[in-house]
């Protein structure tokens, strides 16, 4: 793809003052590692494709994914042929170790590989660990950025335990830049101001319907020059599919949240701007955002994605919308 028909989300930007830079749009693999429901390998595949064909070259993953099934498709895919290592950018993460045992389908919302259950671990012997189990899964020679991963009740072993193992992997240049991985924004604002990550993950916090990140969380991070990445930019699903049973962080939304996402979705279709439209471009409105990470689950909802970041939006639109936001459900 040339840099002339290269689309904006294709745009390399740096991720806070790491070194590393990532494409405006990432793919998220929770669901090629069956988040909800199972992926086939031969959609799995076929969902990469359309997403390098697209020009995505930034990639999360994790072991929780399908209990390692998510690094293992990923990594395949971009060991292959035609997919230059050089021209990527990889995150995956640590807190969670997986060990044999026996797990029922949907356990932990992951339809994924059986024969596998996970542990939290946020000790410095688990990141090791964690980072060499998912290098031999995926493949891969190493990664780039690495997040740690969920540590809401584990804040004095990730502080003291996972967070200065991975410090220590990137002074020796094993990662390139570290963070942390949340669906919370307290802690992460704690990781921010109390260590020397180089960017976080805040997923579902600063969307449409939550925009909980703004308040000290996106502030502490411009002020300390940390790239922040927002996944959960539909909250679960209910922001690109409006429907009575839609999700939302990763259960059936609430009748307030629902009601309130459809005045959302009749506000944008007054504009003719598809919801999941406005939901996918309002993070990277903010100054403080470096990028959106998306998961997809086929190559036909990389193709609508990537035709949603293309849509046209007016700026008038957006004050509508904060409007909406802020009013009581």
């Amino acid at each position: 793809m040339s840099s002339a028909t290269r689309p904006w989300y294709a745009e390399r930007v740096p991720l806070g003052r790491s070194g590393v830079s990532v494409s405006r749009i990432g793919l998220g693999t929770a669901p090629l590692g069956g988040l909800f429901s199972a992926v086939g390998g031969r959609q799995a595949t076929e969902t990469l494709e359309a997403a390098w064909a697209a020009g995505i070259r930034y990639f999360d993953t994790a072991p929780h994914y399908g209990a390692g099934l998510a690094e293992r498709r990923l990594g395949a895919f971009l060991t292959g042929a035609g997919h230059p290592r050089a021209q990527t950018t990889v995150s995956t993460k640590v807190g969670r170790l997986l060990v044999p045992g026996e797990s029922a389908p949907g356990d932990e919302a992951f339809h994924g590989a059986p024969g596998l259950v996970r542990v939290r671990d946020y000790s410095a012997e688990g990141v090791y660990q964690s980072l060499v189990e998912s290098l031999e899964r995926s493949g891969l020679d190493a990664f780039d950025v690495v997040f740690i991963h969920d540590p809401d009740d584990c804040w004095e072993q990730a502080v003291s335990g996972a967070y200065p193992a991975l410090a220590r992997l990137r002074d020796e240049g094993a990662v390139r830049a570290i963070g942390a991985g949340m669906n919370q924004t307290a802690m992460l604002t704690r990781f921010v101001t109390e260590t020397d990550l180089d960017c976080v993950l805040v997923a579902g916090r600063y969307s449409l319907l939550d925009r909980s990140a703004a308040d000290e969380l996106l502030p502490a991070c411009a002020a300390r020059e940390v790239g922040v990445l927002v996944g959960g930019v539909f909250n679960s699903g209910i922001l690109a599919n409006l429907a009575p049973d839609a999700m939302y962080d990763y259960a059936p939304a609430p009748e307030a949240v629902l009601r309130r996402a459809l005045a959302l979705g009749e506000r944008c279709a007054e504009y003719g701007v598809p919801l999941a439209a406005a939901a996918l471009r309002f993070p990277l409105r903010h100054p403080a955002v470096t990028g959106v990470v998306v998961g997809a689950r086929s190559a036909q909802e990389i193709t609508v994605n990537a035709a949603h970041a293309s849509t046209a939006i007016p700026e008038e639109l957006w004050p509508e919308l904060d409007v909406l936001q802020a009013e009581e459900p």
